[in-house]
């Protein structure tokens, strides 16, 4: 079958069955995990996830994954990048399958492996943390000899135990503690100290001026040495307490000079023999790190994609009589060829560790089922965007209109009408211009939440900024300057007084788009409010109707008539007979020439109002017998709301109570006779198919008219945010030019060239933050919504559920839920 296109409908799709015998059925399900288009149905959804057939290997497996996990961490913790060998096959090629010789190599690797780090990093934190406790009493030792200077006691408090001074809490009789604490704590402890003991005792403290590694934050940190004097075992051992509290090492020091020197030599000694054999395990460390840095994307790729396996395995039904799985998916209708292609060639081969060929084939069958299947759209790196920005609203249902086709076109026109501005649209053009130039690259490194946003939308922001110039091109609109593309179609006076009134006669028409000479006039606000207020109108019920449409070519795709009669036409009607009527108007409006008829140009929002509050009545004509047509679309509006009331639910119940009385006995199998062949081969339907009844219907139909009758008139409102925004929009860049730049250039001189750049510098800054990036936002977000409320609303049910095919691009990628 032709591969068809999924772009303006989801594909279509078939329910396959798959018999796949026992001995194959690893190798059978990986090679749809790399053709990755079938989605496996869940057979065993009444079963517990713990007691399933092939749970002890994904327990493996899970195990496995913890340990690279653990080599990942300490990766990272050494600050040693994961690389790709290019001479491993492991590291890309999935196309064929490992065997299971080589998936319990990797586990027993794994293994051995944990142990062996796990034994290095344990001896290495606890030779770091003697090499700290060392470090900081040879710190302590020289400090004190200050300590003692400043002190002046020569006492002798009796001989030490052998490496006491090593041991927090083994200290002998003496009226002082030493110990080392982090520099940040020492005020806190000054302070606790001199409360709780009322000033009765002396401090010293010399800051260390190198930090210190310290083994329980992991980091260097900045510490000082400290001495506190003393009376009483009860103070000090209470000292102790509060000094241990704020995370302070304590350390014995000798107050003999003598003494203290035979110390600093045994410290000495020591640490010099702890840093040689801590150096000796830190290479080697390094050095198996390096080893598994090559190697650990390969091994994690591998056992996620075995994972991966077990899991859909785990999902069908383990049939022990027939020896075979049993597999049911989703797959596109034009994949079906390939699907049993590939199944075909598994059949006909052997695994790599059994030389005998099987001559029991893999059975594929299409069934036919009642089931909704899920939603496929097939997309490429440009309409991926904006199909996401639509399922984020909701999936399309089977088989109807996908609305990220039109919407590719129409939300960044959206955005551009309320964006106009010909430069600010160039600087969102040359952003999004080198987000999409350096896609690649960008690709490949580690992004934000914020980046990745913008590198996703890439393409939504080239466009976004391309429509934007042609607006700002139709506006005159250049950073609020107006530029003279044309020959204006108006004229001034040669002569006139200063503080006169000027009136500028027109001479012809400007080409395209707005004419310069209304930029800088007094009516210049009053002419572009009413110029972009109709024209939003005028969009809105374009966008509206359009959409509309949409839902027609749904009802005949589905053939459904009695929606067709009952919801499009009634709808139509009444959208078209009341703003339709508008939108004819407004345009009529602008075509006549209200000056050379000496006629004042009727209000056509008084005429709207008048229309409904006082049918037949028309005070300022727009043409010749408008009372009479107002009328008969007033009359027409009127039908259609008890056509779309009533319509449905009353050809509901006629033939479904028609269907039931004419329906032959016998005519399908009962609910009991399904169940009963379902559980004899312990498969469960899980889908239930609701029932509707007239009320139902009825309630349903009345909530679907007052929403359409009301939406017709706020939705229509809505879209004066076209309007609001870019009014909002050029007179806020027009501010911006008048309080930065633009006061720049009435200045000369040096101090003018100084004062232009640096007005500079704040207007374009400015400019990008404020008017591109926060307006820009802000006009993305009511596009967004105009296209998510007032034109979906119109055709989009979104009832879908997404197409999540079982393929390791995406379980490589981090993409499977």
């Amino acid at each position: 079958m032709a591969e068809q296109e999924a772009i303006f409908r989801s594909a279509e799709m078939s329910l396959i069955q798959l018999y796949i015998p026992t001995d194959i059925s690893r190798e059978a399900i990986f090679t749809l995990g790399n053709l990755g288009v079938v989605q496996f149905r869940d057979l065993n959804k009444s079963v517990n996830a713990f007691q399933r057939f092939f749970i002890d290997e994904i327990k493996k497996l899970d195990n496995v994954e913890r340990q690279h996990r653990f080599f990942q961490s300490l990766l990272d913790e050494n600050v040693i990048e994961t690389k790709v060998d290019p001479y491993s096959d492991e590291s890309f090629n999935y196309n064929t399958i490992l065997s299971k010789d080589r998936i319990d190599d990797l586990t027993e690797g794994a293994q051995f492996l944990e142990e062996r780090l796990s034994q290095l990093v344990e001896s290495q934190q606890d030779l770091q943390k003697k090499k700290m406790e060392l470090q900081q009493m040879q710190h302590v030792l020289k400090a004190s000899d200050g300590f003692f200077l400043v002190s002046g006691t020569q006492d002798s408090f009796g001989e030490l135990q052998p490496d006491s001074f090593l041991e927090n809490g083994g200290f002998a009789d003496v009226s002082y503690v030493t110990g080392v604490i982090n520099r940040e704590k020492y005020s806190v402890l000054q302070q606790i100290l001199w409360r709780s003991l009322r000033g009765n005792l002396y401090m010293n403290f010399e800051e260390i001026e190198e930090p210190i590694y310290d083994t329980n934050s992991k980091k260097f940190v900045d510490k000082n040495a400290f001495i506190i004097y003393a009376h009483g075992e009860v103070i000090l051992s209470r000292i102790r307490k509060i000094a241990e509290s704020l995370d302070a090492d304590l350390y014995f020091v000798e107050q003999e000079r003598a003494q203290r020197t035979k110390q600093y030599g045994k410290v000495h000694e020591r640490l010099a023999d702890i840093t040689t054999v801590l150096s000796t395990i830190e290479r080697a460390l390094f050095a198996e790190l390096t080893i598994i840095s090559r190697e650990l994307y390969g091994w994690s790729n591998a056992i996620r994609i075995e994972k991966s396996v077990y899991h859909v395995m785990n999902t069908c039904h383990n049939d022990l009589q027939r020896k075979c799985l049993i597999a049911e998916g989703w797959v596109p209708s034009f994949d079906l060829e390939k699907v049993q292609d590939s199944l075909e060639r598994i059949s006909n081969s052997s695994p790599a560790d059994d030389p005998v060929q099987y001559s029991i084939p893999i059975i594929v069958n299409t069934l036919s089922t009642t089931k909704i299947p899920p939603t496929y759209h097939k997309t490429n790196k440009f309409t991926a965007a904006f199909q996401s920005m639509c399922d984020a609203y909701g999936v399309a249902s089977y088989r109807e209109i996908n609305a990220a086709l039109p919407t590719s076109a129409t939300f960044p026109f959206m955005f551009a009408i309320m964006f106009g501005d010909l430069g600010h649209g160039f600087l969102m053009f040359l952003a999004a211009v080198t987000l999409v130039l350096n896609e690649k690259r960008i690709s490949r490194i580690k992004r934000d939440e914020i980046f990745d946003m913008a590198y996703v939308g890439r393409y939504i922001l080239l466009l976004m900024g391309l429509f934007s110039m042609y607006t700002g091109f139709l506006y005159n609109d250049i950073f609020s300057i107006s530029m003279t593309w044309f020959k204006s179609g108006w004229s001034w006076p040669s002569h006139w007084n200063e503080g006169d009134s000027i009136e500028g006669h027109q001479t012809g028409v400007y080409p395209i788009g707005l004419d310069p000479a209304w930029h800088g006039t007094e009516n210049a606000l009053l002419f572009s409010n009413s110029y972009k207020m109709k024209l939003s109108i005028l969009m809105g019920f374009i966008h509206m109707t359009y959409s509309y449409i949409f839902s027609l070519v749904n009802y005949l795709h589905f053939q459904s008539v009695v929606d067709i009669i009952g919801n499009f036409i009634p709808g139509l009607l009444f959208m078209q007979g009341i703003f339709g009527y508008l939108s004819i108007c407004i345009i009529y409006k602008w075509t006549v020439d209200w000056i050379a008829i000496e006629k004042p140009a009727p209000s056509l929002l008084n005429m709207l109002i008048s229309m409904f509050l006082s049918p037949g009545n028309v005070t300022e004509e727009l043409y010749p017998n408008q009372a009479n047509v107002q009328v008969i679309l007033l009359l027409v509006a009127l039908v259609c709301v008890p056509w779309l009331l009533l319509f449905k639910p009353l050809h509901f119940k006629f033939t479904h109570k028609q269907k039931y009385e004419n329906l032959p006995a016998n005519d399908a199998p009962s609910d009991e006779e399904v169940n009963n062949f379902l559980s004899s081969l312990d498969i469960q339907d899980d889908e239930e198919h609701e029932e509707h009844e007239f009320g139902d219907i009825m309630i349903h139909q009345v909530i679907h008219t007052i929403e359409f009758c009301l939406n017709c008139v706020s939705h229509t409102a809505s879209y004066l945010r076209l309007w609001a925004l870019s009014l909002a929009h050029a007179q806020l860049s027009s501010v911006l030019w008048s309080m930065t730049i633009g006061s720049a250039f009435g200045m000369t001189g040096l101090l003018g060239i100084v004062f232009t750049f640096i007005m500079f510098g704040m207007w374009f800054v400015l400019t990008v933050c404020i008017l591109v990036v926060m307006e820009g936002t802000s006009a993305m977000l009511h596009s967004l919504r105009l296209h998510w409320v007032e034109s979906m609303s119109k055709f989009f049910e979104g009832e879908g559920t997404p197409y999540r095919p079982f393929a390791f691009k995406s379980i490589l990628l981090g993409e499977e839920e």
